[in-house]
This record gives structure tokens, C-alpha cells and sequence, in this order.
């Protein structure tokens, strides 16, 4: 089997692919595709897989992007993030998808579950549109509290207070709008998930940053920019190309 990855974070990517390959170690990853733009040139050839794994939420937009641009004649499994309920819903819909962080058991019944089809089929447009429809009409909790350790006590602080969560030498830090730091034991890759997305954004490896932090984005080299925030960052805060298109247009919600 031929497998193709569609996943803007590399981390993700890498642990998909070291899922995959211990569920089966006969299965091919042909390519590893980071954004919309990517896909797009790479489907608009000739591909000879199997199976895609498609994230939904891309550098340079949503995955569903793609279906607009390219006819897609490959089953695909969605790996999103999004709670329970709505996976069910996906599952009506006829929509095969993995919830992050990715369950290798979840996987090993994605993949049997191709492999025992005997005609494949590709995502159709309906599928899309009801999947797309849920995921934008659906309303979803997210973390309004975290409780920090600070000296002797547990204090509690709202992630509306705080301007950026950040990574420094391995250690998650919060940074709250009147400048306190508060050490968060959690990965940035989970806190990414609880927060809401209109509010934080990642905009590189090491930082989320809350829009009401955003002082000005300034345009860097090679298509970077360059996101001042205030209270202001120990280290400048540097936008990928890659990851601009996405950061802007959060910006401009």
C-alpha cells in the first residue's frame, strides 16, 4: 500500500509515519505534503497511491481547498482534532477521519478498514460539504483556565490573561498581559488544541500568540515576517512563509 501525507506540523508528520509504519511495515509513505498550494501541484498529476491522510487545518488554509482546485481519486482519512461529538457526526456523514493525538489502535482499524474495501472510493463532494458544515456550525469548549505553579501555591489564571504561551529550552511558559511569567507542565502541541483559534494562534514552533497581543507584523525576507507582540518576547517572534498566509488571514478575522 501507498500512503500520502498531508500535515503542515512536522512533529505530526513524523509521529503519523512512525504510527503507520508500525502498524505495517509494507506500507509506503510516497510523499509528505505541508500546505494547500503543495497538494494542489502534487494531485494535479498523475499519483499512484492508495491513501492519503489529510490533516483538515493547513499553513495556507483548509484542506478542503484542495477538493476545489483537483479531482481527488484517492480514499482519504481526515485527522482532526475535534471533540467526540463531532467525529460521530463524521462518521454519519461517511467520513473516515482520526482524532488527534493519533490512537495507533484507531489507526490499525483506518488502515484494515481500506485494505478490506473491495472497491475504493474517493471522497465525494457531499461528504465534504456536510464534514465542512459541521466543523464550521459546531461549537466546541474550549480551556478558559489554567492552574499554575507559583512558589508555595496553585494559582489559577485565564488564558484570556494571557498575551502568548511560549517554549524555551524544553520548558512551557505563559506570559500574561502584565508580564508575569508562569511555567504551564504541558506541551505546547496539546495547549495549542485546547485554545480557542479566533483568540491563539501558532504562528512558528515556539509560540501561540493571542491576537490582542499582536502589536504589528512587519514583512521580513524570503516572505517571514516578523510579529511584535506586547508585553515584548524574550526572542523575536519569525513567521515561516509558509505559515504567513495562515497568520494573516487569522489577523484579519
Amino acid at each position: 500500500m501507498k500512503v500520502v501525507i498531508v500535515e503542515d506540523e512536522i512533529a505530526a508528520a513524523e509521529n503519523l509515519t512512525y504510527l503507520i509504519n508500525s502498524v505495517d511495515a509494507d506500507i509506503e509513505i510516497i510523499k509528505v505534503l505541508d500546505s494547500v498550494k503543495a497538494s494542489v501541484a502534487y494531485f494535479s498529476q498523475k499519483v499512484e497511491a492508495d491513501l492519503v491522510f489529510m490533516d483538515i487545518h493547513l499553513a495556507d488554509g483548509i484542506s478542503f481547498e484542495i477538493f476545489d482546485q483537483v479531482v481527488l481519486n484517492i480514499p482519504v482519512v481526515f485527522t482532526t482534532a475535534y471533540d467526540q461529538y463531532a467525529l460521530k457526526a463524521f462518521k454519519v456523514n461517511s467520513i473516515d477521519y482520526l482524532l488527534k493525538p493519533i490512537n495507533e489502535e484507531e489507526l490499525t482499524e483506518a488502515i484494515n478498514k481500506f485494505k478490506d474495501r473491495s472497491t475504493q472510493s474517493a471522497t465525494n463532494d457531499n461528504q465534504l460539504e456536510g464534514l465542512l458544515e459541521l466543523i464550521n456550525s459546531k461549537t466546541k469548549t474550549f480551556k478558559t483556565t489554567y492552574l499554575v505553579h507559583h512558589r508555595d501555591e496553585l494559582l489559577p489564571i485565564k488564558t484570556d490573561d494571557v498575551a502568548y504561551f511560549y517554549i524555551e529550552t524544553g520548558i512551557v511558559k505563559a506570559v500574561t498581559f502584565t508580564n508575569k511569567p508562569y511555567i504551564i507542565d504541558k506541551k505546547l502541541e496539546d495547549i495549542e488544541l485546547e485554545l480557542d483559534p479566533e483568540l491563539f494562534h501558532r504562528v512558528n514552533r515556539q509560540f501561540i500568540v493571542n491576537r490582542n497581543a499582536v502589536a504589528n507584523i512587519k514583512f521580513y525576507f524570503n516572505g517571514k515576517l516578523i510579529m511584535n507582540v506586547n508585553p515584548t518576547a524574550s526572542e523575536r517572534i519569525v513567521v515561516s512563509k509558509a505559515k504567513a498566509s495562515a497568520v494573516k488571514n487569522w489577523m484579519n478575522m
